[in-house]
This record gives C-alpha cells, structure tokens and sequence, in this order.
C-alpha cells in the first residue's frame, strides 16, 4: 500500500509544512477567535484544537502527492483515517469528553470562520507546494 501518487519514483518529498504555518495561519487564527470573536477560554481551546487537528490531517492530502490534491485520489485507508480524524474533531466538543478536556461546544458562525481559515491554508499549501516542484525535481 502506498500513499504517492502511480508512477512517482523515488522517495516521499520533504516538505517542511510547519514552516508554513508561520506564514500567518497561527496568527490569524488566534486573531479571529480573540479580536473577532471575542471568545471565552474554553472556545478559543476548542478553535484552536480544531483548527490545528483539521488542518493537520486534512494537509496531509495535499503534500502526499506532486498533483494537485483535488486531481489526485487518495488511498481509501488514507482517506478513510483522515475523515474520522476531522468527524472526531468536530464531534468531540459536544461529548462529555470533550468537556473534561475543557471544550465547549462552539456556535457556527464559529465554526464557518475556522472553515475559512482551513481552506486559506490548504490552497496556500497547494500554491506553495506547485512552486516547489517548479524549482526542485525528483
């Protein structure tokens, strides 16, 4: 079983995805949930867990292959991992659990701005990872 693409030879590339996330994904999320939506505590840990979990799994989909992701089918065990990664995600603040860890279940409006900042990241991962092969061969 492999996660890259047919034909792609060689080994994974490296990416340095965390890298990334300093181009302002970090400090835009905090932004959004203090200065924006003027959270309590208990939300801006819930928004902060899902947006680092969502996007973590869901850029996993990206880096794993040269194409772009939405031209490039996944194996169905990835796939399948990272969707009941971001349902857990999502389902967890709603759960005694999720109250233990100190979650709080989050309005819409809430969870649509973090949507927001998700998909920004994932197409600037997509944009920077096209660059990337334009410059580095394998």
């Amino acid at each position: 079983m492999t996660i890259l693409d047919a034909g792609h030879q060689g080994h994974p590339p490296v990416y340095d995805y965390l890298r990334a996330r300093e181009f302002g994904f970090d400090y835009l999320t905090f932004g959004v949930l203090l200065f924006i939506l003027h959270v309590t505590q208990d939300q801006f840990r819930t928004g902060w867990f899902l947006e680092s979990v969502i996007s973590a799994s869901l850029i996993v989909l990206v880096i794993r292959s040269r194409k772009p992701f939405f031209k490039s089918r996944p194996a169905k065990y990835l796939l399948m991992a990272t969707l009941f990664v971001v349902v857990v995600a999502l389902i967890l603040p709603f759960t005694p659990l999720g109250e233990i860890l100190g979650f709080s279940p989050l309005p819409i409006s809430f969870l649509l701005l973090i949507a927001i900042i998700v998909v920004s990241y994932i197409v600037t991962a997509e944009m920077v990872k096209t660059v990337f092969y334009k410059k580095v061969r394998f």
